[in-house]
């Protein structure tokens, strides 16, 4: 994991799963549920292209912010009631980076946008359970090469001719 970066080793090829922040809740809990995801990007589209982040909008918020605190999910505006201004990463940064930035601040969700600002063009969406496949896979290679010590393979020590 010491060297991988979150674009284009952890994520690749990502379709993003966004909304403009006058969107309703219930818009995006549908476009969730329809999507399998447990965060969307609220986002605004720029003049020249791209989207630029204004928020994060998770199960979390949807639990917290809505159902709990009673508010109709048809009338309350994804401006409300998501996290505006997220914490974010850029494509080049390390998936370590990721993992101890969402560590440290208890979230499961990072947007990756082009220059690392919170109000950059977005680039994606990195999640805990990336970095969970990242960790393990890499924990299984380190296994992998320590078998192939203990037991001989690719590290046989012939004796001297």
């Amino acid at each position: 994991m010491p060297n991988r970066k979150l674009m284009p080793d952890v994520i690749k090829d990502q379709q993003l799963v966004c909304l403009p922040p006058e969107a309703s809740v219930r818009d995006a809990a549908v476009l969730m549920a329809e999507r399998r995801v447990a965060a969307l990007l609220v986002t605004q589209d720029r003049p020249k292209g791209g989207r630029s982040l204004k928020g994060i909008f998770t199960e979390r918020d949807l639990a917290a912010r809505v159902v709990a605190a009673g508010r109709d999910p048809a009338t309350t505006r994804l401006a409300e009631v998501m996290t505006a201004s997220p914490d974010t990463l850029g494509p080049d940064a390390h998936a370590y980076e990721a993992l101890d930035l969402m560590e440290r601040h208890h979230y499961r969700h990072l947007p990756i946008t082009a220059d690392g600002e919170s109000d950059g063009t977005v680039m994606g969406i990195v999640s805990i359970r990336d970095l969970f496949a990242v960790v393990r896979a890499h924990l299984e290679d380190e296994i992998r090469d320590r078998e192939a010590f203990i037991f001989g393979s690719n590290y046989s020590a012939s004796a001297p001719p």
